[in-house]
């Protein structure tokens, strides 16, 4: 055979797309790879580690010249996924390994002969890094890679030890971990009867880790903040807490993953498939089962929040996915980066295009950020006196746009608070109370958007859904239309109240929106008037 077709996979996006990798051995020519079919640099040194890693395992090298082709030729191919890949289509086409099942030879005092039941290669899919020694090395994407070699058909696939677990996630696929080449040459040819497909019990990996996260009881007094993160959580909406240094919004902000609802099967799928992408999935954790948090620095680039490059890879807001999204000193961040942020705010996802193509990343996440009051802090603060300038104060307001304002629900002030006073203060409400409230919130909007394949929370709701679910009886419609004439807010500030004013009535199993809903939704948006009015 001087022809050998392995079946592949790699990763556009947050997409994965079969790779057919067909290799030609010849018996004449310098003996090298040649690789075409759109390789970009690490592809094409991959000549080299295959190479190295076919003569230090101890096959025999090949004498001609080879042309690995990746199909299809028209879409780039990026990184070190096909290593492994190569290498077997090099040994299978050359005659280095036998794939017709012959019986193994026998030395003296062995067994009798028995014959190998090679697996079938239009099956079985590879994917890994060879080291110069012949290791197979673990890759990023493998479980997106995993989902489409189970939707073309793969029935078997061999991919790096430390990547087994996560592959392990798609049912119907047999995964086998490969430490070598060798290991994975005696899979293929049948010589390798030991090891097994890796099985993976999913129930075993939701372990609640909610008592080790920082408690909300941990947060003396601040019992109005606490409840409109109660509420921001329950119903999905964004959040932006404005104080002075030391009131404990960071404290408030890193709390919020312990009343966090745990992630169902599907979206925890979801989120591991973006964090394998970005290679920031443990080994050890196969699995994400806990709703993300980031908090990317101040300094963070458009690219680097929304995502991009030549390949176009997820940024902090898909990172954030399901889960959450602080920005801590809001407006320390480039006015461009926090501009950019309006369009996944508002639509849930984040297309990226390059000459290659366009990518579409989600990145519905519930946005939480916070900022002091002024460039001193203390603009407000009974305890101190602010120092700036209205001009100062004015310049540093215009860094959060009225149009990036708009999109967040809910805006609260956090006071300062005495030392004198926390003393006194008596323990307020736990992480624990906080989390079965909002379980019980999420549980309602979980009914009601059952028949929705877009919409599962609040803060997703559209037009349509507003009208259909958030009923206004008479004296609430008159509450409504009094602070919109009086406040002037927005057609899209009036959405996300009624969204936050349904996710309050949620809380307290009210079927309608009844005016007290209406007033405290409105308290939130108070900061539209107060502070950029």
């Amino acid at each position: 055979m001087s022809l050998a077709k392995i079946i592949s996979g790699a990763v556009f996006g947050i997409e994965a797309f079969p790779v057919e990798i067909e290799t030609d051995v010849g018996m004449s020519g310098d003996p090298q790879i040649v690789t075409v079919g759109l390789p970009d640099a690490a592809v094409r040194e991959s000549q080299y580690r295959v190479s190295t890693a076919i003569a230090n395992c101890g096959y025999e090298p090949f004498v001609g010249r080879v042309t690995v082709n990746l199909a299809p030729a028209d879409i780039r191919k990026e990184g070190p996924f096909f290593d492994l890949p190569i290498a077997m289509g090099i040994l299978v086409a050359s005659g280095a390994i036998d794939m017709e099942g012959v019986p193994l030879r026998r030395k003296p005092g062995q067994p009798p002969p028995r014959e190998l039941h090679p697996m079938d290669l239009a099956t079985v899919a590879m994917i890994g890094e060879l080291s110069l020694a012949g290791e197979v090395r673990r890759v990023r994407g493998v479980l997106p890679i995993a989902i489409k070699m189970r939707e073309i058909g793969v029935r078997k696939f061999l991919v790096p030890e430390e990547n087994a677990g996560e592959a392990a996630m798609v049912e119907g696929l047999e995964v086998y971990p490969v430490r070598t080449l060798t290991q994975a040459v005696q899979l293929v040819t049948g010589e390798d009867e030991q090891t097994r497909p890796t099985a993976v019990r999913i129930e075993d990996l939701y372990v609640s880790h909610a008592a080790s996260e920082p408690d909300f009881v941990e947060v003396k007094g601040q019992e109005m903040a606490k409840r409109a993160i109660e509420v921001a959580v329950a119903g999905g909406h964004n959040i932006l807490m404005v104080g002075p240094p030391g009131t404990g919004k960071s404290m408030l902000a890193r709390r919020i993953p312990s009343i966090l609802p745990p992630l169902t099967l599907d979206e925890a799928l979801e989120v591991t498939k973006i964090h394998s992408i970005a290679g920031l999935l443990p080994p050890e954790m196969p699995l994400m089962t806990e709703r993300p948090f980031r908090s990317p620095h101040h300094t963070v680039s458009d690219a680097g929040l929304l995502g991009g490059g030549t390949h176009p890879s997820p940024g902090e807001v898909t990172l954030a996915h399901l889960g959450v999204l602080f920005l801590d000193e809001l407006p320390e961040f480039h006015r461009s980066v926090l501009e950019v942020m309006r369009q996944p705010l508002e639509d849930g996802f984040v297309t990226i295009s390059r000459a290659a193509g366009s990518s579409v990343f989600p990145s519905r996440f519930i946005l939480v950020a916070a900022m002091n009051p002024c460039p001193c802090g203390f603009y407000g603060d009974a305890n101190h006196g602010c120092r700036c300038s209205q001009t100062q104060l004015r310049n540093y307001r215009s860094r959060i746009s009225g149009p990036l304002l708009d999109r967040v629900d809910i805006q609260i002030q956090v006071p300062a608070t005495k030392f004198q006073d926390l003393q006194s203060i008596p323990a307020g409400a736990t992480s624990a109370r906080m989390r079965a409230s909002v379980a019980k919130a999420r549980e309602v909007q979980t009914a009601r958007f059952a028949g929705s394949r877009k919409i599962r929370i609040n803060a997703a709701m559209g037009r349509r859904e507003i009208e259909k679910f958030c009923h206004l009886d008479e004296p609430a419609r008159e509450v409504l239309n009094f602070a919109m004439g009086e406040m002037h807010f927005s057609p899209r500030a009036h959405d996300r109240i009624l969204k936050v004013a349904r996710t309050i009535a949620d809380m307290d199993g009210s079927e309608t929106v009844r005016p007290n809903d209406l007033h405290e939704a409105l308290q939130y948006r108070s900061l539209d008037r107060a502070m950029w009015g």
